[in-house]
């Protein structure tokens, strides 16, 4: 049994209708793509949160997303059986994935690897279908599509971010707290820091710089790290080993690994509930450091883009600042 519908707010209104039993597949004109979306019924969050509530997300935070994802490979990770089952990371464009999604041969390490590029809502929500619940981007946009990239220290990356990842026993006063201590550190050298959740435990610190090689921007973050654990050794380590985290904060600098990619903005994590990597204000922040709530769900962040836009547009501006040498 399927049934048609005309755009993506037709699956909305498919799923508003409370239609119950044996689901069916769902065809949809999505931006001039169709698509046949498939066990819109299947719970993938604990929390009851459905297969068609996570297209319906990504749809609708699609304004807001997409720029931030713009020419950028995007991993994910799939979670076919819900965030309770078995998932895996897939870097490789689908089997099976239609003609018209965009492509991005990147060279590395491992070998060719053909990634997706998110280019508008039909691969937003063909993505989604495959339960790819988390999408993670590189710190780099390519030039050039229709042409491969070489991994190198030489790859120009357009933003630098700083991973707070707490050990055992760190609770979110003391998280964001090391989030201010980064923004400072950042504004001390002349840049723009931005925040967002990482929807699952930590926060992490962005700022837009102009074209930057990647070894170099690696480089300066590394400076970064070693000059707060140097100030702050009760409260930052760079040591990856969990021992060393217990009761601290890893400084995570390694995202800015060319061949490294970072939980996108706005994108789902895979939790109990549908938590997102959420942007957040400063504000939010500072009362964070002082004991209030700094995480949010799928609904909250689509009530929050509603009513006050993109907390990220930050990044996408095109002033942005430049990267002083190593700290």
């Amino acid at each position: 049994m399927q049934e048609g519908c005309s755009g993506c707010q037709g699956v909305c209104r498919f799923l508003a209708h409370g239609y119950r039993g044996r689901m069916a597949d769902v065809v949809a004109e999505v931006a001039g793509r169709t698509l046949k979306l498939t066990n819109l019924e299947k719970v993938l969050y604990p929390s009851g949160f459905t297969k068609g509530e996570v297209i319906d997300y990504y749809r609708t935070v699609a304004p807001v997303l997409l720029p931030h994802l713009a020419r950028r490979p995007v991993t994910r990770v799939r979670f076919p059986h819900g965030t309770t089952g078995a998932s895996f990371f897939e870097k490789n464009v689908p089997a099976g994935a239609p003609p018209w999604l965009q492509r991005q041969i990147v060279d590395g390490s491992e070998g060719e690897v053909v990634y997706p590029l998110v280019d508008g809502v039909p691969a937003l929500v063909y993505l989604a279908n495959l339960a790819a619940l988390e999408l993670h981007s590189t710190q780099w946009r390519t030039p050039d599509p229709d042409a491969a990239v070489r991994l190198s220290p030489e790859v120009l990356v357009d933003q630098v971010v700083v991973d707070l990842d707490p050990g055992a026993g760190v609770t979110m006063p003391l998280i964001a707290t090391a989030a201010l201590l980064v923004a400072g550190e950042l504004g001390a050298a002349g840049l723009a820091a931005f925040a967002k959740t990482s929807g699952s435990k930590g926060i992490q610190v962005y700022a837009p710089v102009q074209p930057t090689p990647a070894g170099d921007a690696l480089g300066y973050v590394q400076g970064l790290a070693e000059a707060l654990v140097s100030r702050h050794p009760e409260l930052f380590v760079t040591a990856i080993g969990r021992d060393a985290r217990v009761g601290r904060l890893l400084l995570d600098v390694n995202q800015n690994l060319p061949g490294r990619t970072t939980v996108s903005v706005y994108s789902l994590r895979a939790r109990d509930t549908p938590t997102v990597s959420a942007p957040v204000t400063w504000e939010e922040v500072e009362a964070a450091a002082d004991g209030a709530q700094l995480s949010f769900t799928a609904p909250e962040v689509l009530a929050r883009v509603e009513s006050r836009g993109d907390l990220f547009s930050g990044l996408l501006a095109q002033r942005r600042g430049v990267l002083p040498a190593r700290p």
